[in-house]
């Protein structure tokens, strides 16, 4: 099975080096200095149960890697929508496309604010879509390397719901490389709990500059992060959805991953976009179709548009 990743950054270079270690076909498709180091180098992880470096395959050339089985988007979302029209270079008839993006994802439903046009589906089939949730935290230290902090689950699921052979064979790959993979019935269902946090966690913790845990813990704080989760869950009720876990449970979770900074307050210290829109906007907009009121979300999206565009 030829697997491509197609964003070899925090989280694609992490997968990418894995496969490469368990002896699969894959190539790291990255740019800039990332790209040169890894070229020269490999790819070093740096992890405090499981350090290993590897020298997979690596392009900054799409056309030039060819056809692919599989093509795992490692992107962010913001950044897909200028790299999707090229992704058709590495499409065969049965290409499989995972995306691993944060927040709502393109083909979870038509959003402006996601897929601006809809450039990405019409680049992307939905026959090929094979959507998965990242359960682990990287980032990319230097060029070429990159710091494990924790977890190693990746849930697959068919974006309608059952399971495939096609499933089974990718999460086969991703165990093989050492990665916990199940393959989720109800993967909406279960991106609709990981967005009902990062919906509030993600903008508040850029906003505030805490950790998890100190945002939990602090009363006034945490009373916002409960109210942005009641906005997101009466979205989730709209769409038919009844989520697993309660809200309760979702910040319990949260405060016991302790001092650790969300993704968004890490690229706002990085001078990295914010995921802004696929995170915050994309649940806006589907409470917009739905008419469902969120005045807090909305409040705190737009402190948080304000805080992107100044950069600082």
């Amino acid at each position: 099975m030829k697997t491509v990743i197609v964003g070899a950054g925090a989280i694609g270079a992490y997968v990418g080096a894995r496969l490469a270690r368990a002896g699969a076909d894959v190539t790291l498709f990255a740019r800039g200095p990332h790209l040169a180091a890894m070229q020269q180098r490999g790819v070093r992880v740096l992890s405090a149960t499981d350090p290993f470096e590897v020298k997979p395959k690596v392009s900054g050339d799409l056309a030039s890697i060819g056809p692919a089985d599989v093509v795992i988007l490692g992107l962010k979302a913001h950044s897909l929508t200028a790299v999707a029209p090229s992704l058709p270079q590495l499409f065969g008839p049965d290409t499989i496309v995972v995306s691993t993006q944060n927040g709502v994802p393109w083909w979870y439903a038509p959003l402006e604010r996601v897929d601006p046009g809809g450039v990405i589906a019409k680049a992307i089939e939905a026959r090929r879509v094979l959507g998965s949730i990242v359960y682990f935290s990287t980032e990319v230290v230097e060029p070429g390397v990159i710091q494990h902090h924790e977890g190693n689950r990746m849930s697959l699921g068919e974006p309608e719901g059952g399971r495939s052979d096609r499933c089974r064979q990718v999460a086969e790959a991703l165990i093989a490389a050492g990665l916990r993979c199940p393959m989720s019935n109800r993967l909406r269902e279960e991106i609709w709990v990981k967005v009902m946090g990062s919906v509030a966690l993600n903008p508040i913790s850029a906003l505030t500059r805490a950790t998890l845990v100190q945002m939990i813990r602090d009363p006034d704080t945490c009373a916002l992060i409960r109210g942005v989760m009641t906005e997101a869950e009466a979205v989730a009720e709209k769409l038919g959805m009844k989520l697993p876990i309660s809200i309760e449970q979702r910040l319990a979770g949260a405060e016991k991953v302790g001092e650790h900074k969300t993704s968004m307050l890490q690229d706002l210290e990085a001078g990295r976009p914010l995921e802004l829109e696929a995170i915050v906007g994309a649940v806006l907009e589907l409470g917009e179709k739905l008419g469902v009121p969120m005045p807090q979300t909305q409040a705190v999206y737009a402190c948080a548009k304000l805080l992107a565009a100044s950069g600082k």
